[in-house]
């Protein structure tokens, strides 16, 4: 049986560790024991549920300087473990410096290089050769892994597109009472997005958007939900736009999936994004999705297929295309289905027997 740690930054509502979250489920610890560690102690809300389903967890204590490198060495060594698979480049750089020569490093990419701080990208670059398999979460986020010109004779390791999902056991049903419970009348339009409040989501871009589909649609309702440090900016745009009444603020959810099950139309008004699970989320519910053109997410919708691709930053643009589907419920429907099918395709089962069968072959 090999030992396996799952490294990660924080262990806080996102993207990327809701899939670790995800794909717990669905890990073979018939041939695996998995361990999950996690440097910054304030981050930590999705613990509970990785200790609830049996991991042993631990807390690396990143929040006063560098000493964590040595706690996971100590860690690594106490653990015997095999086989060390980060998701964020921070805790990928401490791995690849203290993991043995008998310890394989996994690494999983949900950023462009070109996103990272001058000193993340760095540490990430210098230690990189390190990795004895790398996955990207996009075919964007791959192709910007590129050491720069006078580094190009550095060895790189195999860099493989993976896209990872949902878990369909999770995202079924039917958002009953709910819109009662949000204060969003039965016969409203919904506009949704589940996403935490930071710059690169521009919820600035979503309720400019929002302005001028409510002169078409003078009933319309946009949900947000979600939580994070632009919470208070994004409220107090949304009083100056004068959309009190017509944004409604959901705040951090667990049940997510429930409240995109009230939308009618799903957005995303992102300036980046490696492979949005919430976008996901939404299409295995049957929505189709106005989003923006940036990072994966031309990999996961076909512009006039599952929804509409629009500019980023370009509130006009986004309503124009709001408009259109919540115009036409025909065209609504007929992209719904669209989504739906297309969601099969990012199941997180399927990412997690790919990684899997990467651990086998370095561990065997």
């Amino acid at each position: 049986m090999g030992d396996v740690l799952v490294v990660i930054k924080g262990l806080g509502r996102g993207g990327a560790e809701q899939l670790l979250v995800s794909a717990a489920p669905y890990l073979d610890q018939e041939r695996y024991r998995y361990q999950f560690a996690y440097l910054l102690p304030w981050k930590d809300s999705l613990v509970p549920e990785l200790t609830g389903a049996g991991f042993p967890v631990h807390c690396l204590d990143g929040a006063h300087g560098a000493g964590w490198v040595g706690r996971l060495r100590a860690l690594l060594r106490r653990q015997r473990i095999q086989l060390v698979h980060a998701h964020s480049p921070v805790a990928a750089s401490g791995a690849r410096l203290v993991a043995g020569r008998g310890t394989r490093v996994v690494y999983t990419e949900h950023n462009l290089w070109s996103r990272y701080h001058r000193a993340t990208f760095a540490a990430n670059l210098a230690t990189f050769p390190r990795n004895d398999h790398v996955f990207a979460v996009s075919d964007m986020v791959a192709a910007s892994i590129r050491y720069p010109r006078p580094l190009r004779l550095l060895p790189m390791p195999a860099v493989e597109t993976l896209h990872h999902g949902v878990d369909p056991a999770v995202v079924v049903g039917e958002p009953d009472g709910l819109r009662g419970e949000l204060g969003i009348p039965e016969d409203a339009p919904v506009i949704g997005t589940v996403a935490n409040f930071k710059a690169a989501k521009d919820h600035a871009t979503l309720l400019r958007a929002t302005a001028h589909v409510r002169r078409a649609v003078p009933g319309v309702r946009l949900l947000l939900v979600g939580q994070g440090p632009l919470e208070a900016a994004t409220r107090h745009l949304a009083a100056e736009l004068g959309l009190e009444e017509t944004v409604v603020f959901a705040g951090f959810r667990s049940d997510a999936w429930r409240l995109a099950a009230t939308f009618d139309v799903f957005t995303l008004s992102s300036t980046f994004e490696g492979l949005p699970i919430a976008l996901l989320e939404a299409m295995a519910l049957g929505r189709p999705a106005v989003v923006t053109r940036v990072g994966g997410v031309p990999e996961v919708v076909t512009d006039g297929a599952q929804g509409l691709l629009v500019p980023p930053r370009d509130p006009a643009a986004l309503a124009e295309g709001l408009r259109c589907l919540l115009g036409d419920p025909q065209l609504r429907a007929r992209m719904g289905t669209a989504a739906r099918a297309r969601a099969l395709d990012f199941d997180i089962r399927k990412a997690v027997r790919r990684v899997e069968q990467v651990y086998a072959g370095l561990l065997a």
